[in-house]
């Protein structure tokens, strides 16, 4: 427990207060305080009023308040925000019981009986006071149409937010980002049909969609997809997810953030938007646990709650509407972490060619690599610059670090694996439990390690006993995925599933051909190995340079080379 100073003086600069709720809905305590500045550093005191009024320690079910160290960042988004954090103490508190805090309000003090708040002051204080300025220059722009009454608080329409965003974002988007303010009040519940958004709305919901919780998110969702905001159908939330990841190949494009990657997928290839939109609705759990994975579930309602652990396991979704709002509005953009999202592309310039990976299935791989992996993806191998040569591939992957292995079939279907670590050419299998494989086309979705064997990457060539080729995953005969040394054949087995990686049979047919095929390294290259310098049988054994001698044979480096040194 900790005690605080409760004494009223100049210092206090506002009020806090915060509600600790558990998993089941429960409330575990409530507790509020007054927000003062330090002199000592830019933190305030945290003194503490408990519900009845008390001051002083604070105990909650085992909840012990601490106050917040300099380096901490808020529970809710990552940014430095004046809030209480919570340690359990794990002899009093449940396992079962799962905490979370939530912001009530930050209302500055004034004067006594003059206080003012802001609009929407309850959720600018989730943002930075540079980040808050920028979001309020925004309105101010959008606002700046005139009303008939000088009087009417200050709004903007619909028509004022397709003139600001223009070309960047499809009309279709912009709308329903409209929709989903102007149906959201200060509180974050659900308000009656509006013709303008409110500064208050606006603020709530930026807060919402860039630093709120799922639960947040899951209303201005909600609000963007139905006009009620009551339950909606699947196949409502299918098109607003296909709608959204147009959106971010859209806004990439026109922003040229696509980093080198294309806009499309080769001619003949389905409609990535389409396919990733389906592995979005793939994470989504149905009211009585199915799963929306084919057009009989499009009918199902999806009700709040639905949509609120969907946006919880589909992490894109919330990434792909914080992209669309910065790069769309051009809104808090030094806040958005493109670099992570969507890697560098690094082809030789002279040596261009039209890869079977597009922007969208980068991003999708991207997302489940090592984080230290994601910034930049490097071009080792690929079929159209070095031909169909398994010694090639070998050459060239050999020793290069983590890389990306993937390879469409004659029959269109894209798929591969990660290598967490340098392949080697040998007779053994290699890797760690950090592997795993992967499809695109027709389907995105990765595949991570069973635990069932260590099978996890082999590569060798020019033996006579066991097989010759790359392979991932399963046993000799029998992998997750492999290609051959007799380079364009291959196969991927698994009935019912390939026990290292747990995936289905990724190509259309068991024994599959390919002509396309690529190898990305991720990351930062690998650091070349300093080349040890080793001693001649000459520098070692004076009887060995007498005996050259003695044959009429001189050293011939004799004066162009150093001794090394004795290691």
């Amino acid at each position: 427990m900790m005690t605080w100073r409760t004494e009223r003086d100049k210092s206090v600069v506002g009020r806090w207060s915060v509600r600790l709720r558990g998993m089941d809905g429960g409330e575990d305590g409530f507790i509020t305080g007054l927000l003062r500045k330090s002199t000592a550093s830019s933190w305030p005191y945290w003194p503490l009023r408990s519900k009845t009024g008390h001051h002083g320690e604070l105990g909650c079910r085992g909840l012990t308040a601490q106050p917040p160290r300099r380096s901490q960042r808020s529970l809710c988004n990552g940014d430095v925000t004046p809030f209480m954090v919570f340690e359990k103490k794990k002899t009093e508190y449940h396992k079962s019981r799962n905490p979370e805090l939530y912001r009530e309000s930050c209302q500055p003090q004034g004067q006594m009986g003059n206080s003012k708040s802001h609009p929407g002051q309850e959720h600018s204080s989730r943002f930075l006071p540079t980040e808050q300025a920028e979001v309020n220059r925004l309105f101010d722009a959008l606002s700046l149409e005139k009303l008939g009454s000088s009087a009417s608080p200050r709004s903007f329409s619909l028509q004022a937010l397709k003139g600001h965003v223009g070309d960047a974002l499809p009309p279709e988007m912009v709308t329903r980002l409209f929709e989903g303010m102007r149906r959201v009040d200060g509180s974050g519940k659900a308000k009656g049909p509006s013709e303008r958004v409110s500064q208050e709305q606006f603020t709530a919901s930026m807060s919402h969609l860039l630093k709120g919780t799922a639960e947040e998110k899951s209303l201005v969702i909600l609000n963007m997809i139905s006009a009620s905001g009551g339950p909606v159908k699947a196949r409502d939330v299918h098109k607003f997810t296909e709608d959204l990841v147009g959106s971010v190949v859209h806004v990439l494009n026109y922003r040229r953030q696509l980093r080198g990657w294309s806009q499309k997928p080769p001619p003949g290839s389905p409609s990535r938007v389409q396919v990733l939109a389906a592995q979005l609705c793939s994470e989504m759990r149905l009211q009585g646990g199915g799963k929306l994975l084919g057009p009989q579930w499009l009918d199902r309602d999806c009700d709040r709650a639905v949509l609120e652990d969907w946006v919880f396991r589909a992490h894109h979704v919330a990434t792909f509407l914080s992209l669309v709002i910065h790069q769309g509005f051009l809104l808090l953009r030094s806040s958005l972490e493109l670099a992570t999202l969507v890697p560098e592309r690094q082809v030789d310039p002279q040596r261009e060619f039209a890869s079977i990976l597009d922007v969208l299935s980068v991003i999708y791989i991207n997302s489940h690599l090592p984080q230290e992996r994601r910034l930049r993806w490097r071009l080792l191998f690929a079929t159209e610059l070095h031909g169909n040569s398994f010694a090639q591939l070998c050459g060239r992957i050999a020793h290069g670090g983590p890389c990306l292995v993937l390879l469409e079939d004659c029959d269109g279907h894209v798929f591969g694996g990660f290598a967490s670590c340098s392949w080697e050419v040998k007779p053994q299998f290699q890797g760690d439990d950090r592997c795993f494989l992967l499809s695109i086309s027709p389907s995105m979705a990765v595949y991570t390690c069973t635990g069932y064997n260590d099978h996890y990457m082999y590569l060798n060539q020019g033996q006579q006993t066991i097989p010759n080729g790359l392979g991932m995953g399963g046993q000799h005969g029998y992998f997750g995925l492999w290609i051959d040394v007799d380079f364009g054949k291959g196969h991927s087995k698994a009935k019912p599933t390939c026990t290292t990686y747990g995936s289905p049979q990724l190509s259309a047919q068991e024994d599959f051909q390919f002509q396309k095929m690529e190898v990305w390294a991720v990351g930062d290259a690998p650091k070349a190995e300093p080349v040890r310098k080793t001693r001649s049988i000459l520098d070692i054994d004076p009887e060995a340079r007498a005996l050259l001698e003695a044959s009429g044979r001189g050293r011939h480096s004799e004066g162009l080379r150093e001794v090394p040194d004795e290691q």
